[in-house]
């Protein structure tokens, strides 16, 4: 076990993992430290604790001190030219004609690197405008491209949901979203239903993917024939969250071109209280659950929402 001190230096940004370097330091705590781009200000996201040596990147970099006033003064001023230099990099951007959108800049700790943060269809040849930057700044300048997602945590947002966006007040790290998620959920496959303000799959797909995969399991699927407590019947609806299938009884059953009649009543079971009669179907979910969206339609929404 080794002891480590987790510092975040963006709001919602990711956790790296220091080494305390026997400093008295808890969560909360500004403190500066030595990355790999040089010196940084952040700030303990929690208190000092002890992991296991597989779980670091070795070697794991120190904290170099306590962040004092001064510090603290000079990391506002930092955050204080953001605006400016956005102005001038765009300047410069529209003076080379590029094809490239801005979204953030960053400077570290000590000055001794700036990092533009852009969006773009393609790529984009940004060495002459390096160069520009370059003589402006009078130090080091890189020009780093981010996908829609990133661009949407750098930047903030309200969600559908009227609450600011998970990956900009809180979330970490982006995790895999996939249409599944939400065909599991019984939702709209409408990509304006089921994407963020990113154009991409909305993040909270992925929060309550796995109770529905819990719950899901000994639901019958619509359509399917199940035993129950009154007879056999057919699944007109399954309600994961409530524990609910809806079923129509079958009164007679098919016989030659007589068609099968069902009830013209519904009768509600629990999944404790039917018994599925098709052996083939799994009770857990898996890739086949997508296989009865129209494909045409998948490869649509795939082509829109991919990450």
């Amino acid at each position: 076990m080794i002891k480590v001190a987790g510092v975040r230096f963006k709001k919602a940004g990711k956790v790296y993992y220091f080494d305390p370097a026997g400093l008295e330091v808890s969560k909360g705590m500004n403190v500066i430290v030595e990355t790999a781009r040089g010196l940084e200000f952040g700030t303990l996201s929690e208190d000092i604790k002890e992991v296991d040596e597989e779980e670091i990147v070795a070697p794991l970099k120190k904290i170099i001190r306590i962040a004092n006033e001064k510090d603290v003064i000079q990391h506002q001023e930092n955050l204080k030219r953001k605006e400016r230099d956005l102005a001038l990099c765009q300047e410069k951007i529209d003076k080379h004609q590029l094809d490239m959108k801005l979204v953030d800049v960053e400077h570290t700790f000590d000055n001794s690197k700036i990092i533009f943060y852009f969006t773009a269809d393609g790529r984009v040849d940004f060495r002459e405008l390096v160069k520009d930057l370059a003589s402006v700044f009078k130090t080091r300048i890189e020009l780093r491209q981010i996908g829609v997602r990133d661009e949407a945590k750098l930047i903030g947002g309200i969600g559908t949901c009227g609450r600011a966006l998970c990956c900009h007040s809180w979330l970490p790290e982006f995790e895999p979203v996939s249409i599944k998620m939400a065909k599991i959920q019984n939702l709209s496959l409408n990509p304006s239903k089921i994407s963020g303000i990113c154009g991409r799959l909305m993040c909270c797909l992925k929060f309550e993917n796995d109770v529905y995969c819990e719950l899901r399991k000994g639901m019958p699927d619509v359509g399917e024939r199940v035993m129950t407590e009154d007879g056999l019947g057919v699944v007109e609806e399954s309600n994961i969250l409530e524990n609910k299938i809806k079923v129509r009884l079958i009164l007679e059953e098919k016989d030659g071109d007589k068609p099968e009649k069902l009830s013209p009543d519904f009768s509600y079971y629990t999944k404790e209280q039917i018994r599925r009669l098709d052996k083939k179907k799994d009770n857990s979910v898996d890739e086949d659950v997508v296989d009865e969206i129209d494909a045409s339609l998948l490869e649509e929404i795939s082509s829109l929402l991919q990450d």
